[in-house]
């Protein structure tokens, strides 16, 4: 299986994120999903094997789904599309980049819960609301809220994102667009919770970026959408509420880091290969089960990337 770190594109400015690696191209980007992976805002140093592949493809995926909703940032997906200057490296970005239009990101990572866990569960424990949204009374943990919320946190480019109220949010980048990017999140949300429960999987939560298109001066969805990073998929078939529910996300990592004696500081600990190993399989059963008759079309265009996900 490959594996890819980071990327190396000589001449071009970039900057490096806890999984993604973003090269500067003028008025576009070009985003490269690594098989880094973090937790506790941490990037460990044991790699997941084609996760990046498997984070793009899915994403991918949601945005096509999508796009009669709501306008996105994607342009091209493979490498024979992308400009001259990244031919020659288009080992390194098969199967794991796309091309995006250029936007002024808007600061503030749009979260949406359809059931309590999580941070939203610890702190629905201690104040009984999350964000600010109050919650009724009594609420078990991963049980299935009467309406899904909107639950924001600023972006940071380094260390935690914090949890704010929505009038926080609004008081950072205005009511209006605020108020825009919520009713946007909830409606893609609950599009993306019917379509994942057809094929036996519940979204949990998500979160959703925007940016402002500066042709246009509208937000458009940008980043990742619905991968194992960002969200939460539970089997719809195993679903018990009151207990922990068996994930197909980062939430495994994350459970094995608790066992650990760690401060959640930089250097993260090594993971053993078993949970390697595990981990690429719960990402790899996201793909599978989200995409369900379209896995076939994921396969297309993997192999027209010349790139081949073992188990797919």
């Amino acid at each position: 299986m490959a594996t890819v770190i980071e990327t190396q594109i000589p001449g071009i400015p970039m900057r490096r994120g806890k999984v993604r690696d973003v090269y500067d191209l003028g008025t576009q980007l070009l985003i490269v999903a690594t098989d880094r992976i973090s937790a506790f805002d941490v990037i460990l140093p044991t790699p997941i094997p084609e996760k990046g592949i498997i984070l793009t493809a899915l994403s991918n995926y949601w945005f096509r789904l999508f796009a009669p909703h709501i306008k996105h940032h994607l342009l091209a997906t493979r490498p024979a599309e992308f400009p001259a200057v990244l031919r020659p490296f288009r080992a390194q970005l098969a199967g794991r980049s796309v091309l995006v239009r250029k936007t002024d990101v808007i600061p503030i990572e749009c979260v949406v819960r359809g059931y309590i866990a999580g941070g939203g569960w610890k702190e629905y424990k201690k104040t009984g609301a999350v964000c600010g949204v109050k919650l009724p009374h009594g609420l078990m943990l991963s049980q299935q809220l009467p309406t899904p919320i909107f639950t924001p946190t600023t972006k940071a480019e380094k260390g935690h994102d914090e949890s704010i109220t929505f009038d926080q949010a609004c008081d950072k980048v205005g009511r209006d667009l605020m108020v825009e990017l919520r009713d946007t999140s909830i409606k893609l949300y609950n599009l993306a919770a019917e379509a994942a429960r057809l094929h036996g999987l519940i979204v949990a939560d998500t979160k959703f970026e925007f940016g402002v298109d500066p042709k246009t001066g509208r937000p458009i969805l940008i980043d990742e959408v619905l991968t194992p990073d960002s969200s939460r998929f539970w089997p719809l078939v195993d679903y018990k509420p009151g207990l922990e529910q068996i994930s197909f996300d980062k939430q495994y990592v994350r459970n094995y880091l608790e066992t650990l004696t760690w401060n959640k500081r930089t250097p993260g600990p090594t993971l053993p290969a078993e949970v390697v190993q595990q981990t690429r399989r719960k990402y790899l059963e996201a793909l599978k089960q989200l995409t369900g008759d379209h896995v076939d079309q994921v396969r297309h265009c993997l192999d027209q990337q010349d790139v081949r996900l073992a188990g797919l």
